[in-house]
């Protein structure tokens, strides 16, 4: 693999560049581009809300944070040791006051269910959704040290199935999560979109039963290995568009017209993806980007900071942006504690 060298500070670049781009996108979220013009000005100028709130994507990816430091207190991540934390991470979100930010249907409906502690957690899952949900939260699981890649898949797919079982909703959240640590590794952006096809080229006919048990009997597919293969084309079928919409760029349309608007996972990757990657060396120019969409702005501009984050580190954001994002402390303690 090509790289630079791993970042410097790469877990808090990502988690408040993540944040950033969550609040930037929070006032544009259901609004199509010519509606953002005009509420917020030239986009390549848009300037972030004050105040920065967030959305249910950043509670959701310290939710997610929260848990897996907690597994990781008592020994090597297993999905035995994850899934009692992450589950309680995720309906105390559910059940919190602050969980008003417009959140997710399937989050709603499967933490309701998680919250029923008798219930397994796989009767939660929502097979039939590959909501964006799965893989906006994702990203602490790109970000921790000392994982090996079973490790960082498996969880990042069970992470994923707690809410969203569909296979491309697991296998999105495993490539988001593998585009974190190979960014945050070195890899140079333009390596990026190869890398993520032989990745899933790789895991396509992988299911992590260590991780997700039988949870595939819940489909129609009649094996497991169909059941992911599934998931896992539909990713290949979006990387295929970001190389299409990459090999002839247009930085000033809209990014959702050419890997799509991002409510479903595998889109959300890409169209976060190509903001990113239209703007490698200027992250609040990529944030803005992504943020200017007319899809699932907040969550196309979360991924996209979480990108541009893990590639430049901490530096990338000015302080009188990082300084304002809501759960700024928190954000922070998590970098610190999984930067190396």
């Amino acid at each position: 693999m090509g790289s630079t060298g791993a970042t410097r500070s790469a877990a808090t670049g990502a988690l408040i560049g993540l944040a950033l781009g969550d609040a930037l996108g929070f006032p544009t979220e259901f609004n199509d581009v010519p509606a953002i013009l005009a509420k917020c000005g030239p986009w390549r100028r848009m300037a972030l809300p004050d105040p920065a709130f967030v959305t249910d994507d950043t509670q959701m990816t310290l939710a997610l944070g929260r848990g897996l430091r907690t597994a990781m207190e008592h020994g090597e991540l297993s999905a035995q040791s994850l899934v009692g934390p992450v589950r309680a991470e995720y309906v105390d979100w559910w059940r919190s006051p602050d969980n008003n930010r417009a959140p997710g249907g399937t989050c709603l409906r499967a933490c309701q269910v998680l919250s029923d502690e008798d219930r397994p957690w796989a009767e939660a899952s929502q097979i039939g959704s590959k909501g964006c949900g799965a893989n906006m939260r994702v990203a602490p699981l790109g970000l921790v040290p000392g994982l090996s890649p079973q490790q960082r898949g498996g969880a990042a797919q069970l992470q994923s199935a707690l809410t969203h079982g569909h296979p491309t909703a697991l296998a999105a959240s495993e490539l988001t999560a593998h585009a974190v640590r190979v960014l945050a590794d070195g890899a140079r952006p333009a390596e990026l979109p190869g890398m993520l096809h032989a990745y899933a080229h790789g895991q396509r006919t992988v299911y992590r039963e260590d991780w997700l048990g039988d949870l595939w009997r819940r489909s129609h597919d009649p094996s497991p290995v169909s059941f992911i293969a599934r998931g896992w084309d539909e990713c290949l079928g979006v990387l295929d568009r970001l190389d299409a919409a990459l090999a002839a760029p247009d930085r000033e349309v809209d990014p959702c017209l050419a890997t799509g608007a991002g409510w479903i996972a595998e889109e959300a990757l890409a169209t976060g993806l190509l903001c990113f990657l239209l703007f490698p060396d200027e992250p609040l120019t990529a944030l803005r980007r992504a943020a200017c969409t007319s899809g699932d702005s907040d969550s196309i501009a979360c991924l996209t900071g979480a990108f541009a984050g893990a590639r430049l580190g901490a530096g990338a954001w000015p302080e009188e942006w990082a300084d304002r994002i809501e759960y700024r402390d928190e954000l922070l303690a998590l970098g610190e504690a999984w930067d190396v």
